[in-house]
């Protein structure tokens, strides 16, 4: 890709393990989900990297609303920042859009692991149109973060679904598609966040024979 890519770094420079995060089809880099995540991965030792896929970055730079970019310009994207980044100790991943697309070049790039934060498994209402053909045959280690009624993705749903088993799926108590439990529940959004920060934090250590604290 011609256009330079902007990185968002949290985290010591000389970490012995990197993670990208990409976000969402429908905001950037910097949410709060997003910045929870990364400021927390880098608080445990991790060196953690954010990116913006080309139509987010224009949005910035703009203010105009855009549709995401087709998915070999989301592909190259991402291939593109693994590339600037070297994919020798590097867990790639992100948000919904920004996993799912990670999921596609994983195997490709040759990166250590893949870590997806709600993954998309189908659009919202769309329960025919399954995004789940390549992650039967998936060799990247990884872990799927996902909320127990994802409408992306529910818990009764994936189970009938054929996974690679590289693949391993930490199931967030109520959670929904960023992991929002009902005030019902008794479970609060920060407590589904911290867990799922803590099984990312464990997934990424048990990759590496590292000094990741």
């Amino acid at each position: 890709m011609s256009e330079t890519i902007v990185l968002l770094i949290d985290g010591p420079t000389l970490a012995p393990v990197t993670i990208v995060l990409a976000h969402g089809a429908g905001a950037g880099m910097d949410t709060p989900i997003m910045t929870f995540f990364a400021e927390g991965l880098a608080a445990a030792g991790f060196r953690v990297v954010r990116f913006e896929f080309p139509y987010m970055a224009q949005r910035r730079q703009t203010g105009k609303q855009r549709p995401p970019d087709r998915e070999p310009i989301l592909r190259a994207t991402w291939l593109a920042v693994i590339e600037q980044l070297g994919a020798k100790n590097l867990v790639i991943g992100g948000k919904s859009m920004g996993g799912r697309i990670a999921s596609l070049v994983a195997d490709e790039a040759g990166v250590a692991g893949l870590v997806c934060l709600g993954y998309p498994f189908r659009p919202a209402g769309k329960p025919e149109r399954l995004r789940v053909e390549h992650l039967r045959d998936l060799k990247t280690p990884t872990l799927i973060v996902q909320g127990v009624r994802d409408a992306f993705g529910n818990k009764c749903e994936v189970a009938a679904y054929e996974l690679s088993s590289a693949i391993q799926v930490h199931w967030l108590p109520d959670g929904n598609h960023s992991f929002t439990p009902r005030k019902a529940s008794g479970r609060t959004e920060l407590q589904n966040w911290e867990e799922g920060r803590a099984v990312i934090v464990k997934f990424g250590r048990s990759l590496f024979d590292c000094s990741v604290r």
